[in-house]
């Protein structure tokens, strides 16, 4: 057609009339040759063209043909399609080629339909006119994408594969990222169900700079649900019975989607029962039943309920159950003072320690019972209106201290275990039931004790005698050193006053020092009775000899002297001499005057003077 058209405006210019000039004719009238002689043609090569027809021909043109400029996007037709290729007409002097591969978005593409093409290069090497629909559906996609940004309009997106965060989507030929949390109103665990999908979106944010497109599915889905959550919202009451889908599991709770509004279950309210996880009552996508305990004002927050659709554990335990009866039931919680047991579901009991053992050394309830542990009980207390119950297992077993006069008469030894230690003294466990002390006084005979700690350890065994029996008072005194005889009874002999030892200085104390006679006898020396006979005073590790001045069994005290052997020989002396000088002076008769001098020099050196 463009042909046809060319060629009769062609036709149109050659019906100009021509003046035809001959050289007869300028020689015959050269005057007339002059005035008519065609400058024009003779300047241009062509006969002009009259305006009017210039202008018709102009209008032809642009109404038929476009402009073949570099990087300009046109409409074309799909004319013919081959195996590889698409023919498009742009109503140009020839037609372009554009690859299938250019289409793949399209399979459905055929002769006929319309498609935006980029003129890439007018001509190639062969006259070919080269043509693109990628690059031209790049250069629109981008003002279509703005539009629809502006506008809200929803576009269809081709979701062709997944990447972190979300997944990435083709959107009129450009590459659109979809964040996981835009894809659906509901957490997304398998993304890959969407790949290769054709869906619907919404533009929501455009960042010219990078380049980048931010789509939603969630949005279109939010703008669906919003009339249909205003409506549930409006009708929500206290007590309200709705069906809802398990949304989202959490360590606090479950979020339950009740048609568009979202509620929270907390793990508190999903069981009577206490549990751990609320992944242990339900399970993601379940349908439930719940009710509405709460909401705010503005029914934003809404608190839902499980457990309170059934009746409450405490008014379904029968009638029957009474104080005495036996029950078993599992370990749930483990306190300082106790442990929980869920004799029913929903319905717990408390074991104090002190019920747990006859033992009246109390322990820990860890040392009797774990969490998971499957128990049997005595049931001690029952309260239906407070719901509390108490338990027992000591109850079970028959109460050793009934006859422990038979078992642990006074004065007889035995042999116990350590359990436990205090500052004052050591608990022994003669048998399970039955705890003794043993105070640190009656540890051992000649040892000072600061801590138990430092005779014994926790499971030693020790031999002990019965001291002391309270039936009533439940309590059992108990001795170690009594065991044994005291060598205390044989060292007052051994170690009397006045007798006398050799031993080496062990250490220099505060206000004297300390010799050990032997492992049991550690002796004192004050510090003026370490002076010598030649005024000095002993050191440590100096031998010397030493006189007992003081002997206590019961306070295991010993004191010694040096200084008193030799000042007991001076005495001695001192004593000779005052008689030997009062049987010199009655003798010699002396005065009374002399004598009595006599008599106090001999004092006066007693004395030290």
């Amino acid at each position: 057609m463009a042909e046809e058209q060319t060629t009769n405006a062609e036709e149109t210019a050659q019906d100009t009339p021509v003046v035809e000039t001959t050289t007869n004719e300028a020689q015959a009238n050269p005057e007339q040759f002059l005035k008519d002689f065609n400058w024009h043609n003779y300047e241009e090569g062509i006969d002009p063209v009259a305006d009017e027809k210039l202008d018709e021909f102009e209008k032809l043109v642009s109404e038929n043909f476009v402009e073949t400029l570099d990087d300009q996007v046109v409409e074309g037709t799909v004319i013919h399609m081959t195996d590889r290729d698409a023919i498009i007409d742009i109503n140009a002097k020839s037609e372009g080629v554009i690859s299938l591969n250019e289409f793949r978005y399209n399979p459905n593409l055929a002769v006929g339909d319309k498609v935006e093409v980029l003129i890439d290069v007018r001509e190639d090497a062969t006259g070919q006119l080269v043509l693109s629909h990628r690059k031209a559906r790049v250069i629109k996609a981008w003002d279509r994408v703005i539009a629809a940004n502006e506008t809200g309009e929803i576009v269809n997106g081709f979701v062709k594969c997944r990447t972190k965060g979300g997944m990435i989507v083709d959107v009129f030929g450009i590459e659109a990222f979809l964040p996981g949390s835009q894809i659906d109103v509901k957490p997304i665990r398998d993304y890959d169900q969407y790949v290769n999908k054709t869906m619907e979106f919404k533009v929501v944010k455009i960042n010219h700079e990078f380049k980048n497109v931010v789509v939603s599915h969630k949005a279109l889905i939010e703008a669906d649900i919003e009339i249909q959550k205003k409506e549930i919202i409006s009708q929500l009451e206290k007590g309200q019975v709705l069906e809802g889908v398990v949304k989202n599991i959490t360590s606090y709770g479950v979020f339950m989607d009740l048609g568009g509004v979202d509620g929270l279950v907390h793990i508190t309210d999903l069981s009577w029962s206490r549990i751990n996880h609320p992944s242990e009552i339900v399970e993601l996508d379940e349908k439930l039943n719940v009710v509405i305990l709460d909401f705010d004002e503005n029914k934003s927050r809404i608190q839902l309920g499980l457990k309170q659709l059934s009746k409450h554990p405490w008014d379904a335990l029968a009638d029957d159950v009474k104080v005495g009866d036996e029950v078993e039931g599992k370990v749930v919680v483990i306190a300082d003072y106790g442990a929980f047991i869920e004799v029913a579901e929903g319905v717990e009991g408390l074991i104090h320690v002190s019920e747990m053992s006859w033992s009246t050394h109390l322990r820990s309830a860890q040392d009797f019972v774990s969490v998971g542990d499957v128990v049997k009980a005595q049931i001690l207390t029952l309260d239906r209106e407070d719901r509390k119950m108490s338990l027992g297992i000591k109850q079970l077993t028959p109460d050793p201290w009934t006859d422990i006069t038979s078992k642990f008469p006074v004065g007889h030894k035995h042999t116990g275990i350590v359990r436990n230690f205090t500052n004052f003294g050591v608990f022994v466990e003669m048998e399970e039931g039955i705890d003794g002390l043993i105070y640190i006084s009656d540890l051992s005979w000649t040892k000072k004790i600061k801590h138990p700690s430092e005779f014994c350890a926790v499971g030693d065994k020790l031999e002990v005698v019965v001291l002391e029996l309270d039936v009533e008072g439940r309590k059992l005194s108990l001795g170690h050193k009594q065991t044994k005889e005291n060598p205390w009874d044989k060292y007052e002999a051994e170690f009397g006053l006045n007798t006398k030892h050799t031993a080496s200085v062990f250490e220099i104390v505060d206000k004297g020092a300390t010799v050990k006679f032997n492992d049991d006898i550690v002796a004192f020396i004050p510090s003026r009775h370490l002076e010598k006979e030649d005024g000095s005073k002993l050191g440590k590790g100096e031998e010397a000899e030493f006189v007992i001045i003081e002997f206590s069994k019961e306070f295991k005290r010993v004191v010694a002297s040096h200084t008193a052997i030799f000042k007991a020989e001076e005495v001695r002396n001192v004593k000779a001499a005052a008689k030997k000088a009062a049987v010199a002076a009655s003798e010699a008769k002396t005065t009374l005057g002399d004598a009595n001098e006599a008599l106090q020099a001999l004092k006066d050196k007693m004395d030290g003077k």
